[in-house]
């Protein structure tokens, strides 16, 4: 009896025990439960009031790449490339020489049209002398002039005394007559001066035609001259900004053409971005708005900017071939407007970002603080996972 009431004990105990387990596994399910229910409603609850204080008033794209003005170095006479100063990805700042061309003909040019200015100059000078020489001339002859004017009057006084003296008797004949042949003398003598006065002030008028055809021909001189400069100078070519040499062409030895790429030149600041947005992320972006961007090259980072300006028409329409809708079957496609994006600061300096780089860009229609890790609007994803 003992043994017995002892094992009915042990056997009844076990199976308390038993069925004490599940239960407690089933506590302990239903507390996991309700806790992931908690955290999932709070979870939502964050989402929901960041998004709805937030996430809503942005709009994001991931179809945006850096801009800059990326310059093309090019010369603009011809000739062979003496020297190459730089090298690939080398920085250089403004009024740095980047590439020599050949300059011995361009400065035999110059010696050339120097030397045409000195023979104009000389010119002038030698006409300058003659008009000098030429109102002495004048001078001289206005003196001859008045002189024979005198004498004209003194023979035209004999002439009327001595034909009344003759007319009374009181002079010869031949006296008068003598008197009447010395008055024609000096009537002809002041003609003869007057014709000499006439034509030395002619010479004048033709000295001064010479030297504004001279001047003429010395200001051309004078434009090919500075032309010559203007060449020989072209013949070094330096940088017009601060920045990065990239894509360089320039050999040593090799022949340049005018326009011809040499070398290109990425801006050292002043990078932007153009993001593509959707035509229904459009209706309250305004310039002016602040905006944020994450580089694939950086995702960890966000560089701050704001809109600059909208395109005037969607990237289809500037495209080599825009899209003819007006006939066949039609099927309608979200057209993107390229929005530019100016970058504030250091974000918008040459080094962390490139021109050409892909980013992630979202905008805040508020006009506030843009948070690029919450959720937009646009694409129905967040931009920091776009990023990601």
């Amino acid at each position: 009896m003992g043994e017995a009431a002892t094992i009915d004990a042990f056997e009844r105990a076990g199976a308390s025990a038993g069925l004490a387990a599940p239960r407690q596994r089933g506590s302990r399910k239903r507390a996991a439960l309700i806790g992931l229910a908690i955290l999932t409603l709070s979870g939502g609850g964050a989402y929901g009031r960041y998004w709805w204080e937030t996430g809503r008033f942005l709009e994001g794209t991931d179809d945006a790449y850096v801009g800059g003005d990326v310059t093309v170095i090019a010369p603009r006479v011809s000739g062979f490339v003496a020297a190459v100063l730089v090298t690939d990805n080398q920085r250089v700042r403004a009024g740095d020489l980047l590439i020599r061309i050949d300059d011995r003909d361009y400065r035999a040019a110059l010696a050339r049209a120097e030397a045409a200015v000195a023979g104009q100059e000389a010119t002038l000078l030698n006409l300058a002398a003659n008009r000098r020489l030429q109102e002495a001339v004048i001078a001289q002859t206005r003196a001859d002039l008045a002189g024979a004017e005198a004498e004209a009057a003194r023979t035209r006084f004999d002439y009327t005394r001595y034909r009344q003296l003759s007319a009374s008797r009181y002079a010869s004949e031949q006296r008068f007559e003598q008197a009447e042949a010395d008055d024609k003398k000096a009537a002809a003598a002041v003609e003869k001066a007057r014709a000499n006065l006439e034509a030395a002030e002619r010479k004048v008028a033709v000295i001064d035609t010479k030297t504004r055809q001279a001047e003429a021909a010395r200001d051309q001189a004078l434009a090919e001259r500075d032309i010559a400069r203007l060449n020989l100078g072209y013949t070094e070519i330096r940088a017009p900004i601060d920045g990065v040499v990239g894509n360089r062409s320039a050999r040593t030895g090799s022949y340049a053409t005018p326009g011809a790429s040499l070398v290109a030149l990425v801006p050292a600041q002043g990078l932007w971005v153009d993001a593509n947005f959707k035509e229904s992320q459009l209706a309250e972006m305004q310039p002016g708005q602040t905006a944020s961007v994450v580089a694939d090259v950086l995702p960890d980072e966000t560089f701050r900017g704001h809109v600059e300006s909208l395109a005037p028409a969607t990237g289809a329409q500037f495209s080599v071939l825009p899209p003819e809708n007006a006939t066949g079957n039609f099927t309608k496609i979200v057209q993107r407007v390229p929005v530019r994006i100016r970058l504030d600061g250091e974000a918008g300096r040459l080094g962390r970002l490139r021109p050409g780089l892909s980013v992630t860009a979202s905008v805040d229609r508020r006009g506030g603080t843009v948070e690029p890790d919450g959720p937009t609007r646009s694409e129905g994803v967040v931009v920091g996972e776009l990023a990601r």
